[in-house]
């Protein structure tokens, strides 16, 4: 009888996945990024890294008026949750956690993204002439007390 051998997961991978500018979008990228890391075994990040999808989606489908996408890469015990947008204007610079609960509706987002991240930044991209930028936040492997 021939041997029967588990292959070890790979240690990293990534998925992209293309949304329409549609706020029904940012629910169709959470549960997708929920089921991404419960497939790869990482429950404890799920609650933080839903959390921050939801907010990084939503700013680019909230702000802009083209397509975006929803980037989720693990490597080196780092997962990185990114979302892409057509405009090419940087982000507003986020606000301290404690003012997100004085402030008007918007602009808490990336208040939280900082807040509860890891590391977070942005950058500028052109690629066959469209222009755009690329937000993303990082979260390293463990249970994070954010969510």
């Amino acid at each position: 009888m021939p041997e029967i051998t588990k292959e070890a997961a790979p240690e990293s991978w990534e998925y992209s996945l293309c949304i329409p500018n549609d706020l029904r979008a940012v629910t169709v990228s959470r549960r997708t990024l929920r089921l991404i890391l419960t497939m790869h075994g990482l429950i404890g990040l799920v609650d933080t890294a839903e959390l921050l999808a939801t907010e990084l989606v939503s700013n680019a489908v909230r702000h802009t008026k083209g397509p975006a996408a929803l980037r989720v890469r693990w490597s080196a015990g780092v997962l990185r949750i990114g979302a892409w947008d057509a405009d090419p204007q940087p982000p507003e610079p986020p606000q301290e956690l404690d003012q997100l609960a004085d402030s008007e509706d918007g602009g808490r987002g990336l208040g939280m993204v900082r807040a509860c991240a890891d590391l977070w930044g942005w950058q500028p991209l052109s690629r066959f002439g469209n222009r755009g930028k690329f937000v993303w936040c990082e979260l390293a492997a463990g249970v994070s007390a954010c969510a």
